[in-house]
């Protein structure tokens, strides 16, 4: 069986969720016998592809995209890999974002993943000029068949864009962060306990009310830093809110870095909160769980199908709720103890391994081929 990645997602994220996933079950695939694997990506910026072993063939060489010349290289990529896949002749193009315009040649199936429905469910929170909705329409109109990567993510798919529960499979995705007990950056013991926050805060994400709740708990803000992974610096908009909670600078922070500093937060917070609104799939709260550390998360979306038992949840939109579910967990060290158990038990469903053993019983059903 030949099968193809496209260029879409390498050839504009740098690292990132979507990349890892594409890059993961393409390198998982690589190693199957009989399966010939290639990513046509003529230019690409992504870090995971520039370090990829001799295993799997990338047709393409790794750039500096710089903001001016990003169209100019979608633009140029699409072109050649629209050559490109009509030569290698693939049965299976696995689109790796939304694309109006199809570049499957004739006889071959395209699979695409649709990844969430937020554009979507959360259509006040993107730029009116953002393509994205009309964009993955018609992806999903012209794939053969579509993968999500969750029961939410393709109970949504069927509810927005009404597509048959026939041509949708799911996978689950693996997790990533796994770093040599050596390079991870350790935290000073003798620092102040604290909460952890992972990722992007804008919206959806929920931050605003983790905020509130952290606010309104003396014995959260007066025992706890709040740490913040990722996401970028803080915004006038967060600081003022800040400032108008009476939260002490001091208390929280921002942090940027490698997996190995996360990974190193991870081992140290006495907890990992997870406030999401919705998520497609939702990697972080398995990834907290790998390194031992305790989950709080929303009990919405498809956050409660990828923890599991394994956390403690609360109601996202119930500052209440959100507090005393932290509270309930770093005021009780046994209860701490018992998460981290469940833990340790829950991530032993996800795997690459098994989302690209998973993901080639897809090609299979869909090509025909064995």
């Amino acid at each position: 069986m030949k099968i193809v990645f496209d260029h879409q997602t390498f050839g504009w994220q740098k690292y990132g969720g979507i990349s890892r996933y594409i890059y993961e079950i393409a390198l998982q695939l690589s190693l199957q016998s009989g399966i010939d694997v290639t990513v046509a990506s003529p230019f690409y910026v992504n870090e995971y592809l520039k370090k990829a072993p001799k295993s799997l063939k990338v047709l393409g060489v790794h750039v500096c995209q710089l903001p001016k010349t990003g169209r100019i290289l979608r633009a140029i990529n699409h072109v050649i890999v629209f050559l490109l896949v009509r030569y290698l002749r693939p049965n299976i193009v696995h689109e790796t974002h939304y694309s109006s315009k199809r570049c499957a040649p004739k006889g071959a199936k395209v699979v695409l993943t649709v990844y969430d429905m937020i554009h979507e469910r959360f259509s006040d929170q993107f730029s009116p000029f953002d393509s994205t909705i009309i964009e993955k329409a018609i992806a999903v109109a012209h794939a053969d068949h579509i993968i999500c990567i969750s029961d939410q993510t393709r109970t949504d798919l069927i509810d927005l864009l009404k597509v048959s529960p026939d041509k949708i499979s799911v996978v689950y995705l693996g997790f990533s962060l796994t770093c040599e007990p050596h390079l991870i950056k350790k935290i000073d013991a003798s620092s102040q306990p604290f909460l952890l926050y992972v990722g992007a805060r804008r919206g959806y994400k929920n931050f605003e009310n983790l905020l509130k709740a952290y606010a309104a708990s003396n014995y959260l803000s007066a025992n706890y830093e709040l740490v913040c992974f990722g996401g970028g610096d803080f915004t006038s908009k967060e600081l003022g809110m800040m400032k108008a909670l009476n939260i002490n600078a001091k208390n929280i922070r921002q942090v940027s870095g490698s997996d190995e500093v996360l990974a190193g937060l991870y081992e140290a917070a006495s907890v990992f909160v997870y406030p999401s609104l919705y998520e497609g799939f939702g990697i972080p709260p398995l990834e907290a769980m790998s390194f031992s550390c305790p989950v709080v998360c929303s009990n919405v979306s498809c956050i409660p199908e990828v923890v599991g038992d394994a956390a403690e949840m609360f109601d996202p939109n119930d500052i209440k709720s959100i507090q005393s579910a932290i509270e309930r967990v770093v005021q009780n060290t046994e209860f701490k103890k018992e998460l981290i158990s469940r833990g340790k038990e829950r991530i032993k469903h996800f795997s690459w391994e098994r989302c690209g053993q998973e993901t080639l019983k897809v090609y299979r059903k869909v090509s025909g081929k064995q």
